[in-house]
């Protein structure tokens, strides 16, 4: 059976309820491999990987039902959770955007936990349940249509990376444990108290709702609402990595373990999906007094990010470090380019939003491969006899041929042979550093391309600006990582070559070759950007869908609904209806 073959009958046999299947899947996984004993490290690895397969599965159906409907703005499927219509009840809701964001987290995390199979997922209690518990809160982040399940579906989101930050201990996870243990305490004290200050104003946490609701707030009560806005988005925008706020972003991410770091990248795009999401659906050209409140603020807080990223990954040397400044200068990008408003500009954001996380995750992952055979004794990580033939290719350096040519000082002068292992390496650092700079002809250099064309079709002061900015990110992007990689793989330093096992080499292969991907359908992917651009910058079609969706009736919600309880029975074949 071919692919759209299987992503029909999944659709077919979850019928309505494969929208909250993205949520539950990972819940029910993490509560099953809680009852199995943690020395089952096989059998919980097993269960872990077929639960995130059957979540691409679902999140590849869900973008092909957002796909359906109009070229422009597709189908917005929403699902009553409790079963009471909009805005009283919980309520998922999944269009373009979301399933994209879908998508994204669902490559990313299977190829995630594939790399902790070679070592990290047996260093720590609970590794398994805490990875389950995490993709269930950035999905649900992602699907939730109202403010408040939002804050619950971060709070789990959060609750899982504190544990995957510590795991594998260590006093340097420690420290930048806490650090960011307090940032996100502190984001999620005003995460409250911003929702309270909108539901006194509002009356209502649901999106949209409150976007039917805020152009009719009184004079009176808008700076209020301005004021519970902006705590808000303070919430958001640490979680995003706005500059200053970003501060303990690079020590965590550097100091947590390589899986877990990779799957941290997914959280700054939850804070990015959150600003688009509320800027576009709350503050749009319909909100009367206010419309684009916060653009100018995401504007320059997004350049500062950038600039700040900038100028880190010229100042870092340890790949873990480059990477974690990576993020930012990817989030301050999307941040500033968003701000602006526009969907030409915004459908060249959304295309490098998943390439950009491609390849901070892919870098995570090989970072800590580089930082492992710069240790003092490489050969105490060099994986158990039963296990070397899972490493494809020799550890040891190989011996120079008797033919080789040598200088004056008898050193060789050509052919000296580079272990297998550093050169495949050498290769997936060499694509990662095309895709962070964003040179041709790869994915980042298309998504790069997009945005500064849309800036150029007709540029101001500010236009010139971010179109700069991309531009210097870029080149020091290419410095940092080059004489990265210039002390790592070609300094002459006597070491042996890195442990690489296959589970490690093929999650980076892969996340490096999902980027291939999206370059050899660029034009599919941005013509899917811009019609979801266009759908978020008109975003009635949203709001009506949620608020028209009626719940299903029962025999306790009859009355209420206005509906025959119980139902006439369906005419028996062949007598027709009466």
């Amino acid at each position: 059976m071919t692919a759209p073959g299987l992503l029909d009958l999944l659709r077919h046999a979850l019928g309505p309820h494969l929208l909250i299947a993205p949520v539950l899947l990972p819940l029910l996984t993490a509560g099953l491999l809680l009852l199995i004993d943690e020395r089952r490290h096989r059998i919980k690895l097993g269960l872990g990987l077929l639960a995130l397969l059957g979540n691409a599965a679902v999140a590849l159906a869900l973008m092909a039902q957002a796909k359906a409907g109009a070229p422009g703005a597709g189908a917005v499927g929403v699902y009553l959770a409790s079963n009471w219509e909009a805005p009283f009840g919980i309520v998922l809701v999944l269009d373009r955007l979301s399933a994209l964001m879908l998508v994204v987290a669902a490559v990313v995390a299977p190829l995630a936990l594939l790399f902790a199979a070679a070592r990290w997922h047996r260093a720590g209690a609970h590794f398994h349940v805490l990875f389950q518990v995490q993709l269930m809160g950035v999905n649900g982040a992602f699907l939730t249509g109202d403010l408040f399940n939002l804050f619950v579906f971060f709070e789990v989101m959060l609750a899982a990376s504190y544990g995957l930050l510590l795991h594998g201990s260590g006093p340097t996870r420690v420290k930048a444990g806490l650090h960011y243990l307090t940032i996100n305490l502190v984001a999620s004290s005003l995460f409250l108290v911003g929702a309270s200050m909108v539901y006194g104003v509002t009356g209502t946490l649901n999106m949209a709702d409150l976007a039917q609701r805020i152009p009719q707030i009184a004079v009176g009560d808008r700076p209020l609402f301005h004021a519970g806005c902006a705590v808000l988005a303070v919430a958001f925008l640490a979680k995003a990595a706005m500059w200053p706020l970003n501060f303990w972003l690079v020590p965590a991410y550097a100091g947590a373990g390589a899986p877990s770091a990779a799957v941290f990248a997914l959280l700054t795009k939850v804070g990015i999906y959150v600003l688009l999401r509320l800027s576009t659906l709350l503050f749009s050209a319909g909100a009367g007094d206010s419309a684009g409140f916060g653009a100018t603020w995401l504007l320059w807080g997004g350049v500062a990010t950038l600039a700040f990223g900038a100028v880190g990954l010229l100042a870092s040397q340890r790949p873990a470090r480059l990477a974690g400044h990576a993020v930012i200068v990817s989030s301050g990008t999307l941040m500033a380019m968003l701000s602006l408003g526009r969907p030409s500009v915004t459908a060249g954001a959304l295309y490098y939003l998943p390439v950009s996380t491609f390849a901070v995750a892919a870098f995570f992952l090989i970072a800590e491969l580089m930082d492992r055979s710069r240790l003092p004794d490489p050969q105490a990580l060099r994986a158990p006899e039963d296990e070397e033939d899972q490493l494809p290719f020799a550890l040891a350096d190989q011996e120079l041929d008797d033919a080789v040519n040598l200088d004056e000082d008898e050193a060789p002068l050509i052919g000296r042979p580079m272990p297998g292992a550093t050169a495949l390496l050498g290769l997936t650092f060499i694509v990662v550093t095309l895709l962070v700079a964003g040179l041709p002809p790869l994915a980042g250099f298309v998504g790069k391309l997009a945005m500064l064309q849309a800036l150029m079709q007709a540029p101001d002061a500010v236009d010139g600006l971010l179109l700069g900015l991309v531009l210097v990110s870029g080149l020091c992007a290419l410095i940092a990582l080059s004489r990265s990689g210039i002390r790592f793989f070609w300094s002459p330093v006597d070491r042996a070559a890195p442990t690489l096992k296959v589970a490690e080499f093929v999650p980076i292969a892969l996340l490096l070759g999902a980027c291939v991907l999206l370059t050899l359908r660029g034009e599919a992917v941005l013509r899917y950007a811009r019609q979801t651009a266009q759908a978020l910058y008109a975003p009635a079609g949203y709001v009506d869908a949620v608020l028209a969706a009626r719940p299903r009736p029962t025999a306790t919600n009859a009355e209420r609904l206005g509906v025959p309880w119980p139902p006439a029975a369906a005419p028996a074949a062949g007598e027709g209806a009466r």
